[in-house]
C-alpha cells in the first residue's frame, strides 16, 4: 500500500510538472511580428531630393519603405494594415541588427540610427515599444506577441518555484508515507517478538511438565 501510494504521488507530481512545462512555453513557437505605430522624424539628410524615402531595415532581412513619412515635426501614425506593415518578425527570443535609414542618390544611404532590435525590449503590457533618439526620431513600435519573449525570465522563475514546491511537497509525503510504514512494520515485527515469547515459554513448560502439574 504505501508503495502504491508513492508510485500516485510521482505520476501526479510528473503529470502537474508537464502541465506547467506546456502552458508556459506554449507561445514560445509563434512568430512575433512587429508593426509600426507611429513616427516623428526631427530631420532629413538628403539634400537634392525634394521628399525623403525613409525605410527600416533589419540584417539579412527585407527593406520596408515608409511612403507616408516624409515631412520632419510630423507625427505619422499607422494601424498596422497598411500594405507596407509590418516591419519585421521575430521567431525565437534572438535579437536583430535594425534601423531606419534614408535613401541617397550620391552616397550610401544615411542612418538615423541603428540599434539591437530585441523581443524583449517589449515590456509594457500593451505591447509597445519606444524609440527615441532626441536627434533624429522618435518611433512606437507594437507587437502583442513579443510579451511572451519579455517575460520568458519571469516564466521561468515561476516553473523553478512551482518544480520546487511540488518536489517538497512529493519528499515530505513520502517520508510520512515511509516513516508510516516503518512504524506498522515496528509494531509487526514486536507483536512477532511477543507471541515467539508465548511460545517459548509453552515450549518450556511442556519440556518440564508444568503444565500437566497445573
Amino acid at each position: 500500500m504505501p508503495i502504491r501510494c508513492t508510485l500516485k504521488f510521482r505520476v501526479l507530481a510528473f503529470f502537474l510538472l508537464f502541465w506547467t512545462f506546456l502552458s508556459c512555453h506554449s507561445g514560445g513557437a509563434e512568430s512575433a511580428v512587429v508593426t509600426l505605430d507611429s513616427i516623428v522624424i526631427y530631420k532629413t539628410h538628403e539634400w537634392l531630393a525634394a521628399k525623403p524615402t525613409v525605410y527600416f531595415h533589419c540584417l539579412g532581412g527585407n527593406k520596408t519603405t515608409l511612403p507616408d513619412v516624409q515631412k520632419e515635426h510630423v507625427l505619422y501614425s499607422f494601424n498596422g494594415e497598411e500594405s507596407w506593415q509590418p516591419l519585421t518578425e521575430f521567431k525565437s527570443k534572438k535579437c536583430k541588427r535594425c534601423g531606419f535609414y534614408e535613401e541617397d542618390s550620391i552616397k550610401s544611404d544615411d542612418v538615423f540610427e541603428e540599434w539591437e532590435f530585441c523581443p524583449s525590449d517589449f515590456t509594457s503590457p500593451a505591447g509597445k515599444y519606444v524609440r527615441f533618439n532626441p536627434k533624429e526620431f522618435n518611433a512606437t513600435f507594437l507587437c502583442l506577441q513579443c510579451t511572451a519573449y519579455s517575460n520568458e525570465k519571469g516564466m521561468h522563475a515561476a516553473v523553478i518555484i512551482v518544480i520546487s514546491i511540488v518536489a517538497s511537497i512529493v519528499l515530505i509525503l513520502g517520508m510520512v508515507v515511509g516513516y508510516k510504514y516503518w512504524q506498522k512494520k515496528r509494531r509487526q515485527q514486536d507483536q512477532a517478538r511477543f507471541l515467539k515469547l508465548f511460545e517459548d515459554g509453552d515450549d518450556i513448560e511442556d519440556e518440564l511438565g508444568l503444565s500437566d502439574v497445573i
